[in-house]
């Protein structure tokens, strides 16, 4: 634990494999790697928030070795491979061990030039520099970094998912008692019940909901509120990648809610003109969910009707 953080999710992030919240499978992987203190070349692939980046850190937390880390969706172009990657995979590590670089959701680096020469620079430098990458969506990663890496999936097992869920609920009770913040056990289970196993999502719900003090049921108007406007805003954007990453977060079976809440905040959002195009498409969207065979994608064809053919405000 980190004192100097304001951020729960840094302040708490885990410095040693021990304290991850892992398969049974996949933490004895990267214990042995620690244990052996040789670390290969890995692609950590799984859903947002699940670890991935923890796991890298903390590996190489316990090896003592030097580590560099890049954001490839904010860094991810070619002069920052040959200019930071290169500088510092180049050079010796000063404890005399092997270097790293964690780039951190790889899947963002362009296909066409960063990746290719990505692959090289794990040649070149593979005697004094390993690499971890961290992605989302394997398939976006070219099929020579596979090869040169062990790709390792952060699935969860059916029978360990209540498990890991316990695990983390307790987790969040050493958080929230640890910052003097009062909660109701039932809510703390219904929030990482929503979010699961998104811990980095249920750690930053968690905190910006604390702020008065006191986390129970009254949060929940406030937790969907906030959800909605971020969908709204990603829909403004036209950025169809998180408005569709927020389906998959947020749809728990039926287009019910998202119906209601948008007829009901529909003055709220769009300009008037737009008003009764919106009804139009959310009522042709709610006779569909009837029969339709995939709910989320009728829910994301309704979207893009939206995005397409209503003005926002």
């Amino acid at each position: 634990m980190s004192n100097n953080e304001f951020l729960w999710v840094e302040k708490y992030r885990p410095q040693s494999i021990k304290d991850t919240i892992l398969p049974v499978e996949l933490k004895k992987t990267f214990q042995q790697f620690v244990d052996q203190k040789t670390i290969p070349n890995l692609i950590l692939v799984g859903t947002a928030g699940i670890g991935k980046t923890t796991v890298a850190r903390a590996m190489l937390e316990e090896i003592n070795a030097d580590y560099y880390v890049i954001n490839g969706s904010m860094n991810g172009n070619i002069d920052t491979l040959r200019n930071d990657i290169q500088s510092f995979a180049s050079t010796m590590s000063f404890s005399g061990g092997r270097k790293y670089v964690i780039l951190d959701e790889a899947d963002y680096l362009n296909v066409n030039s960063t990746q290719p020469a990505l692959r090289n620079f794990m040649e070149e430098f593979s005697k004094n520099c390993g690499f971890i990458l961290t992605c989302n969506y394997l398939n976006r990663i070219i099929e020579p970094l596979h090869s040169r890496c062990s790709v390792i999936d952060f699935k969860i097992p059916s029978k360990e998912i209540s498990k890991l869920a316990m695990q983390f609920f307790k987790r969040i009770q050493y958080i929230l008692d640890n910052e003097n913040i009062e909660y109701d056990e039932s809510v703390i289970a219904e929030i990482i019940t929503k979010f699961f196993p998104d811990f980095r999502r249920i750690v930053n719900e968690l905190q910006r909901y604390s702020a008065i003090g006191k986390i129970d049921s009254g949060i929940f108007v406030n937790l969907n509120q906030g959800s909605y406007d971020n969908l709204i805003n990603y829909m403004k954007e036209k950025n169809f990648t998180e408005v569709r990453k927020w389906i998959g977060e947020n749809l728990s079976g039926s287009t019910v809610d998202f119906v209601n809440h948008f007829y009901a905040n529909c003055s709220s959002y769009f300009k008037p003109s737009s008003v009764p195009e919106l009804v139009v498409i959310l009522n042709k969207c709610q006779y569909q969910s009837s029969f339709v065979a995939n709910e989320e994608i009728n829910l994301a064809a309704c979207m893009v009707e939206i995005m397409r053919d209503c003005e926002f405000k």
